[in-house]
Parts: structure tokens; sequence; C-alpha cells
């Protein structure tokens, strides 16, 4: 498996900005579909977005769509999660995921530790 590592959380205002980054080490990054999920405080965790192993199809959850963006680079082992207009519902422990299957949110199966993000009003 794959071993995922995410930084970039913190403390932002309502329509402010945050970049994740998701570092990956251990087998051929590029190989695996990269996804982002979010779980908030007594919530299930959900799914946020996800990428193709070449970058070629992205995929958002609805209420996202239009705010956040999923990139990566394979050159340096890392995705990304480019957040702007940020809203308080947007507070969460946001988790980093890999899948050598598919990029649809029932594929991922590696996970990364978490970085919290909270959005203050």
């Amino acid at each position: 498996q794959v071993q995922l590592v995410e930084s970039g959380g913190g403390l932002v205002q309502a329509g402010g900005s945050l970049r994740l980054s998701c570092a990956a080490s251990g087998r051929t990054f590029s190989s695996y579909a990269v996804g982002w999920f979010r779980q908030a405080p007594g919530k299930e965790r959900e799914f946020v977005a996800s990428i193709t192993w070449s970058g070629g199809y992205e995929f958002y959850a609805n209420s996202v769509k239009g705010r956040f963006t999923i990139s990566r680079d394979n050159a340096k082992n890392t995705g990304y999660l480019e957040m702007n207009s940020l809203k308080p519902e947007d507070t969460a422990v946001y988790y980093c995921a890999a899948s050598d299957s598919g990029f649809l949110p029932y594929y991922f199966d590696s996970w990364g530790q978490g970085t919290q993000v909270t959005v203050s009003s």
C-alpha cells in the first residue's frame, strides 16, 4: 500500500482559502487515484473530491463543486486540494486517500491521518 501524509490545514475566516497537500510514499503514486474526504464532529466521513491516476478526470461532491479544486503532481508524489470561498460548514478533519482500483469514492482503501480545517464565521 501507499503511505499518505496530509498537511496544510488550519484556521481561516469564512470566504478565505487553504491548500491541502498529500505526500505519498511507498508504492508507485502515479498508478493510484487520489481522493479527499472529510469528517465533521458528530458526522460520518464524506467524499469531497477525487482525481484519476493521470489527472485526466476530476470528480466532486456537489457541496464543494466550483469552490474546491483537486490536482496532483506525480513527479512530486503529491496530491492537492485547493479550497476557496470556504464556509463554516467546511469545518472538518480532511483525509487524503488513495486507490489502485478506481476513482469513485467506494474504491479508496489507503488513508492518511487527517488534517484539521476550521472555518470561522
